[in-house]
């Protein structure tokens, strides 16, 4: 059966060790330049529907946990506070919302500019038990992608068609194959904050938002501040998780007393809404590494270009040519130990999608003989064009190798 950890130890991304603790994996260079790519790909992407990026603190004073109600509601998945001193204890966050919520009252904010769209890829933590972690799946330390806009009450529905918009986007660039959407609505038990009339406002407009797609309305399973949207994937073992979501909260504004000056000069109260494009990078790896069995996009695979010289005499070509590589802003090895065949099934097993064979006729006419990750070989082409043709397969974060037609 296809499992990420095992992947992951075979392609040198992630290792756990327990002299660092369970649940808490480390990046190795190759998952770390894959993640950065997806990072940098996924910031993009928000920059461009109007968020605005910050950088919060993991952890932060009691008093803050209290407020946010994580504290009463959620203690049970968080660390123990840290005592300071008589009259000071920390606390490593479970969530981003709290520090997001002082970023929207850093000042006064007015109604021209909402909705106000707060992201970070931010850590949290959860105190999980030992027996429910592995591999990147269920950890202690999350790095996630999160993100929270604050809006009127009147734009919480468009807010929420543009989010789902950004989640399908993202989820097609990345390869995600989403499983279903769920509904998260109240149940019948169960601690919940809030009166009757907001959460069957809130629950109204996302079931408007899901209009024309398909879902399962699961009762009990919303988040104790207000009604969610799950999207779940399936992992190899068929286990079901959620890797995105989107969820209304009226529960922080009136607990952080946010608000803004609306157009007529009265004061009002924003809604928050909670959102993840494509969840935390630890398990959206342990899904992409399962689902592209360890050969990812070019896009964001760790090592995009592998250079082959046949003998030393090609050595200073290979090595030139890797410059030219880098200096397209692509990630390239060159890889001169041991005999041309090993060094080609080495690079099949590393799943790099490209591969060049630099030989002397090669050299001297100033071509590149490229191979595909699965075997197809491409004729000889200048380098030029070999250095073009991955850029723009990069660039434009195809699925496929080569270009349509």
């Amino acid at each position: 059966m296809i499992d990420h950890r095992r992947l992951g130890r075979e392609l040198d991304l992630f290792v756990s060790d327990p002299l660092a603790g369970a649940g808490l994996p480390i990046w190795l260079p190759a998952g770390a330049a894959a993640r950065h790519a997806v990072e940098e790909y996924v910031r993009e992407l928000e920059r461009r529907s109007g968020h605005q990026h910050v950088y919060s603190p993991p952890l932060g004073k009691r008093e803050l946990f209290e407020l946010s109600g994580h504290l009463g509601y959620f203690a049970d998945d968080m660390f123990p506070p840290m005592r300071l001193s008589a009259d000071d204890e920390v606390v490593l966050r479970p969530a981003l919302c709290p520090h997001h919520a002082l970023v929207f009252r850093a000042r006064g904010r007015s109604s021209r500019e909402l909705p106000l769209r707060i992201a970070e890829l931010g850590g949290m933590y959860r105190s999980e038990r030992s027996g429910v972690l592995g591999g990147l799946s269920r950890v202690r330390a999350i790095s996630l992608n999160d993100a929270h806009t604050f809006c009127a009450p009147d734009q919480v529905g468009a807010e929420v068609v543009e989010i789902l918009r950004l989640i399908r986007a993202a989820q097609a660039a990345l390869g995600v194959r989403p499983a279903g959407f769920r509904l998260s609505v109240r149940g019948p038990a169960g601690r919940y904050v809030g009166d009757d009339a907001q959460w069957s406002y809130a629950e109204n407009l996302l079931r408007g938002a899901l209009d024309g797609a398909e879902y399962v309305e699961v009762p009990g399973e919303a988040a104790f501040y207000g009604p969610k949207i799950d999207i779940q994937i399936v992992d190899a073992a068929g286990r079901e998780s959620t890797i995105s979501t989107i969820q209304l909260d009226f529960d922080k504004p009136e607990r952080f007393d946010l608000s803004y000056t609306d157009s007529d000069g009265s004061r009002r109260r924003p809604v928050m809404v909670h959102r993840s494009l494509v969840g935390s990078m630890e398990r959206l790896f342990a899904y992409l590494i399962e689902v592209h069995e360890g050969a990812f996009p070019a896009w964001y695979a760790p090592v995009q270009l592998a250079l082959l010289p046949v003998g030393d005499e090609q050595a200073g070509a290979a090595a030139e040519l890797a410059r030219r590589a880098l200096d397209a802003g692509l990630r390239v090895e060159v890889d001169v130990a041991g005999s041309l065949g090993a060094r080609v099934r080495d690079a099949a097993r590393r799943r790099i999608p490209y591969l060049g064979v630099l030989g002397s006729r090669e050299v001297a006419d100033g071509r590149l003989a490229l191979r595909l990750r699965g075997g197809r070989a491409l004729d000889p082409m200048p380098v030029a064009d070999v250095l073009a043709l991955i850029s723009g397969q990069v660039a434009a974060r195809a699925a496929d190798l080569l270009p349509p037609g």
